[in-house]
């Protein structure tokens, strides 16, 4: 009986240990971000934003971690003394400046917040979530990038991004359209691009089917 009773408290002894082990593992994968060759998201965006603003990196702010990003990781990393492995892991994430569990979604609306303080500054507020929601529509159409940072890092896209206010603190006004944006409103009727005719220099823009006019903007298909 004795026999039994140690038999028993051992193999509860050990099924203890496995799940304490699983539990690390899992624990440690989860701590641990990876981002490499195939990843995709707001974060790869971040990524490839700083390395481009450091210039370390010549390609697009997609959003994907392709082939010139690795390559881009790899020059960064050697030169600030890390593992040139071409994955940003959490060592690689700090040396960026970059949090290794950062959240998507409070990282997109923070941008967009900005992009539009910038872009709709004086607009009335529903102008405000009319250019939010023209960002948002880029994202789902299949002619932009599938991110809010792939569209608003978009060569040309955004006069905001070309004069650098894209990185100046968003207004709380704008903070709260994004929000809105975000939720679903689109007071542009789902339009894609927008534009001030008194400050437009491109002729094609006039040629788009136009939707509505919102302030000084005509948001158009």
């Amino acid at each position: 009986m004795n026999n039994k009773k140690k038999l028993a408290a051992a193999l509860m002894l050990l099924f203890v240990i496995n799940i304490m082990l699983i539990c690390v593992v899992q624990s440690t994968q989860q701590a641990s971000a990876a981002y490499k060759t195939g990843s995709t998201g707001a974060v790869v965006s971040d990524i490839q934003k700083r390395l481009k603003n450091w210039g370390y990196y010549s390609g697009g702010v997609d959003g994907v971690y392709g082939k010139l990003t690795e390559k881009a990781v790899r020059y960064f990393q050697s030169k600030n003394g890390l593992t040139v492995d071409g994955i940003v892991g959490n060592q690689t994430l700090a040396a960026l400046g970059i949090s290794a569990k950062p959240s998507t979604t409070s990282n997109d609306l923070e941008l967009l917040a900005r992009c539009i303080s910038a872009e709709a500054r004086g607009e009335p507020y529903n102008g405000q979530v009319a250019v939010g929601a023209v960002i948002l529509n880029r994202v789902d159409h299949p002619s932009f990038p599938n991110t809010i940072a792939g569209v608003i890092y978009q060569k040309g896209a955004f006069t905001a991004v070309a004069d650098g206010q894209i990185n100046l603190a968003a207004t709380e006004s704008a903070r709260k359209a994004a929000r809105e944006a975000m939720s679903g409103n689109d007071p542009s009727g789902g339009a894609i691009y927008y534009y001030n005719p008194a400050k437009a220099t491109s002729k094609w823009i006039f040629s788009r089917p136009v939707i509505m006019k919102i302030g000084t903007h005509v948001f158009c298909t």
